[in-house]
């Protein structure tokens, strides 16, 4: 080819490009400075932008940045999307891998990530040395954007005095934590030493989650209103933790009538579910003690272990009720979705958070909402004649404003936002795995881009290109 021929065909294309994106961006460009080029564009998809579902093309750079056009792109990859949703990745914000994250956030990371989560956050559990944490996990490769609370329980156990205490939790706000929480059904704690969490946090202008002190049907509100009390004496943003599980499961209007109430006050409280009618936890935690046949209207029978499916009689009940990490689910229905979770995503307050983590590659003692609970989501939403634009704020938006400003580029699609994407099927997306087998990959996933790397395509794992989230100050 001819020197002329070239250039006229370099011209052609950079004016061709230019004209697609001059309204979005006016810097991407190859070595040469000629022609405009992505690594990554997306057709043909509906696209999630500006809260409602567009047809447009999106653009991923090689910095993992977003560019959006009505037009074609040009780029080295393309992706066809077509019968598809292109939606921001989805934001875990009750994540559970706090017991031994150092050699089990690959694998916990793997079942998020196919499940379309892009960033998971633990602020449900988290840890007691932030420092520590974010130093150990910034030095190995991740799936998915990774982030911690400041974890209360640890902190009580390592330090005896509410001064130490409250000086432990200011430390690791500073050293990038996210949030304060703390799990007053599994550790008693006195209201007025909560008030001083509340404080802290409100100081740092960090959420305060919460999980409530009773479960049982006679005191759960009680718990929804002391949260309540918390939040109006301290003035902190404060999330209610699981409220299906714990404070809504026996009187969820009520529940929710005590947290509307409250917001309407000015109170900035908000609370999330998981799509399942079942709850589970461990055996040897308070939530067993003495009791909690009447309390749930159980027996031994019904206790179910994750990942074996052994049903539990009072010689094992005992038995296991002696180690630690034996996780039992109660049986399907025991939590009814139409009384309890259902009412509840009615809310805008109202997001959703797994409360789980997949920690072992094979027969997982984990729920399966660890592996499968966005897609899930997704699915059930739209079953309860969500739109599937309500349906993705749910998952994707409503987390960003929860612990703004940490992911102010995350949760939309827009120009210059993060390149955490999530490619979907409408009609096939459903979490696969079940108390018999937690360890199942989500269905109708096509393709999950982290930063602008393709992480999943079709339940095989590719890049590893999450990062760290945290806020220092």
């Amino acid at each position: 080819m001819s020197r002329d021929r070239r250039d006229f065909l370099k011209i052609s294309l950079a004016a061709g490009a230019y004209s697609v994106l001059s309204s979005h961006t006016t810097s991407l460009f190859l070595d040469d400075d000629t022609v405009p080029i992505l690594e990554y564009s997306i057709e043909n998809g509906r696209v999630f932008h500006d809260n409602k579902l567009q047809e447009l093309y999106v653009g991923i750079d090689k910095n993992g940045a977003l560019h959006l056009s009505s037009e074609k792109i040009l780029a080295k990859n393309y992706i066809d999307a077509s019968g598809k949703v292109v939606s921001p990745g989805f934001i875990d914000i009750l994540a559970d891998n706090s017991s031994n994250p150092e050699t089990t956030y690959k694998i916990f990371e793997s079942y998020k990530v196919t499940d379309g989560v892009t960033t998971a956050l633990q602020l449900h559990g988290g840890h007691h040395k932030a420092s520590y944490y974010y130093s150990f996990m910034e030095r190995r490769p991740h799936y998915i954007n990774y982030g911690v609370s400041t974890k209360v329980m640890n902190v009580r156990r390592s330090y005896g005095s509410i001064t130490s205490r409250i000086a432990a939790v200011e430390r690791n706000l500073k050293e990038g934590a996210i949030a304060v929480s703390h799990s007053i059904e599994y550790q008693p704690t006195p209201f007025s030493e909560l008030l001083e969490y509340g404080k802290v946090a409100k100081k740092y202008n960090r959420p305060f989650f919460l999980h409530l002190r009773y479960s049982s049907e006679a005191q759960e509100l009680e718990g929804v209103m002391e949260a309540i009390e918390i939040a109006r004496q301290t003035g902190c943003k404060l999330h209610i933790d699981h409220l299906n599980s714990t404070g809504g499961t026996f009187d969820m209007e009520g529940a929710l009538k005590l947290i509307r109430d409250a917001r309407t006050e000015g109170l900035d409280i908000t609370t999330c579910v998981y799509p399942y009618s079942y709850w589970a936890t461990y055996v040897h935690s308070t939530r067993f003690n003495k009791g909690w046949k009447e309390r749930y209207g159980l027996t031994y029978s019904d206790l179910t272990v994750v990942g074996t499916g052994e049903k539990l009689n009072a010689s094992s009940f005992y038995k296991y009720r002696q180690r630690a990490g034996v996780l039992v689910a109660v049986p399907e229905g025991t939590v009814p979705m139409d009384k309890t979770v259902n009412l509840a995503l009615k809310e805008e307050f109202c997001l959703i958070g797994s409360d789980g983590g997949i920690e072992r590659s094979q027969r997982a003692n984990n729920h399966p909402r660890g592996a499968g609970c966005f897609a899930t989501s997704i699915k059930h939403l739209l079953s309860l004649g969500f739109s599937l634009e309500d349906a993705i704020r749910k998952v994707c938006y409503l987390p960003t404003q929860l612990v703004y400003p940490v992911l102010s580029k995350k949760g939309m699609i827009e120009n210059g936002y993060d390149a955490d994407l999530v490619i979907f099927d409408p009609e096939t997306i459903n979490g696969e795995a079940c108390p018999a087998n937690p360890n199942l990959y989500s269905n109708g996933i096509d393709y999950v881009f982290v930063n602008g790397k393709i992480a999943v395509q079709n339940k095989e794992l590719k890049a590893t290109n999450g990062h760290a989230i945290k806020l220092s100050v």
